[in-house]
């Protein structure tokens, strides 16, 4: 294993567009470990800061639209990154910004992750947003990779079986993007379901459910390390899965930090 990148070869770029999570278990802070995991160089377009922690969210405070856009065109004027990814948003004037700055510059992946809620049930995303987000981002994204809390959102539909996740990610992708990655879980049983649906076709990944419990900033390290993957030249299958294999090992092995859902452990290796 590499520690160090030689000074003749040039890392990877990706890029975070989404929230500061105080507690360091999600948001920018997971990406950026994520990132750094792949040994992939992270840049960050921060959308809004959060006074949070393992236990919950007491308040969110979104950066200036023109701003978040503004950070967008500085790091891809710059580092030219390989991919991104966007989590949290805040509202629909984030996301509208978030539009305007990717179609400007040239990403050639983009992981679409539609934060709404935290994992202690906290609203991230206004409800107004859900439609902005729809229109706007999702024809732009490479994927859209919601739980299943955040399909039935974007859906109208409940979600509790396989067959329901395979409706909820066709429906998604009638909106437009290229793929979508349905995450199973929050389905009941002892087997985890993962469902890729793409145009082409579709691959499902399933494992054993680990007795981790509650966990925090999931959803933003499986995001964070599809993007990292296809930076590093994967294709998206690969990406996928080399992205949850990374985040059931980070879950499997979480340090149990804080007294609510613990971060996960950024440390390991893809």
């Amino acid at each position: 294993m590499r520690d160090t990148v030689r000074e003749t070869e040039l890392p990877p770029v990706a890029l975070t567009i989404a929230g500061s999570d105080s507690g360091g278990g999600a948001g920018i802070q997971a990406d950026l470990k994520t990132f750094h995991s792949f040994h992939v160089f992270g840049t960050t377009a921060v959308t809004a800061v959060t006074v949070q922690n393992t236990v919950g969210v007491t308040g969110v405070h979104p950066i200036p639209p023109d701003i978040v856009e503004a950070q967008i065109r500085a790091v891809a004027d710059d580092l030219r990154p390989s991919a991104c990814k966007s989590g949290m948003l805040a509202d629909a004037t984030i996301v509208e910004a978030v539009a305007r700055g990717l179609a400007a510059v040239s990403i050639p992946a983009y992981v679409l992750d539609p934060v709404m809620v935290a994992t202690s049930g906290d609203p991230l995303l206004a409800n107004s947003a859900v439609e902005a987000l729809r229109s706007e981002l999702f024809p732009l994204a490479s994927v859209v990779t919601p739980n299943l809390h955040e399909a039935e959102i974007l859906t109208g539909m409940r979600i509790e079986s396989e067959a329901d996740m395979r409706r909820a990610g066709e429906r998604i992708l009638s909106d437009g993007t290229a793929a979508v990655l349905l995450k199973g879980g929050h389905l009941d049983g002892d087997e985890v379901i993962d469902l890729l649906l793409t145009e082409s076709g579709e691959r499902s990944w399933r494992a054993a459910r680990l007795p981790v419990g509650n966990a925090h900033g999931t959803g933003c390290t499986l995001s964070a390390a599809i993007a990292a993957g296809l930076a590093t030249g994967r294709s998206l299958e690969q990406a996928v899965a080399s992205g949850i294999d990374f985040t059931r090992r980070a879950l499997r092995t979480a340090p149990g930090l804080g007294s609510g859902a613990t971060p996960l452990n950024h440390w390991t290796r893809p």
